[in-house]
């Protein structure tokens, strides 16, 4: 719709994928075990491991975090004095403090409840059951989402459903003063 959307999943990928910091404290930490045949990052197995060990996802996020942060306001910062709209997508923003980290002037959060999610990701990602499960308790409740927004588009229905409430949250969004 014209919105700048900045990724924080998107970010976090490319610092652990490409040589760096981030990369070099992975492999450092969880060993060549995280590392597929070709060099790649095994995100499976690194997922595995620090959804099954809060104290190692607890190590994985201090690595990226960091970083991923620093990126994400470079990326707010270059829109600022634009007439942009820019959306934040911040799958941790209640975990992290997101809402006053960035300063953001509206929370808008897609809610689904955990059962659809859990069946969402074992169809869409072909994730197992359990580890569908493991992810969605390593996050904040859906309830503490739906505190934080501002705005909430329920996705429980089709795609014509989820595009008609998302013009709608567009123009929540185009009312909302500073648009970061």
């Amino acid at each position: 719709m014209g919105a700048v959307v900045v990724q924080a999943d998107v970010i976090a990928r490319k610092v652990t994928d490409e040589p760096g910091p981030a990369r070099a404290a992975i492999i450092g930490h969880f060993g060549s075990d995280v590392l597929r045949a070709d060099g790649a990052l095994d995100r499976s197995a690194l997922a595995r491991r620090v959804f099954s060990e809060p104290s190692e996802r607890m190590v994985l996020e201090s690595i990226v975090h960091p970083i991923v942060h620093e990126r994400i306001l470079a990326e707010l910062e270059a829109h600022r004095s634009s007439d942009d709209i820019v959306v934040l997508e911040l799958p941790l923003l209640v975990e992290t403090g997101g809402r006053e980290r960035y300063g953001l002037d509206g929370v808008l959060v897609v809610d689904v409840p955990d059962t659809i999610a859990v069946e969402r990701l074992v169809v869409g990602r072909q994730m197992d059951v359990a580890d569908a499960r493991a992810r969605i308790a390593a996050q904040a409740d859906r309830f503490e989402r739906l505190r934080a927004a501002d705005y909430v588009i329920m996705n429980l229905g089709d795609e014509t459903e989820l595009g008609a409430m998302a013009e709608e949250a567009w123009r929540w969004m185009q009312g909302l003063t500073n648009r970061l």
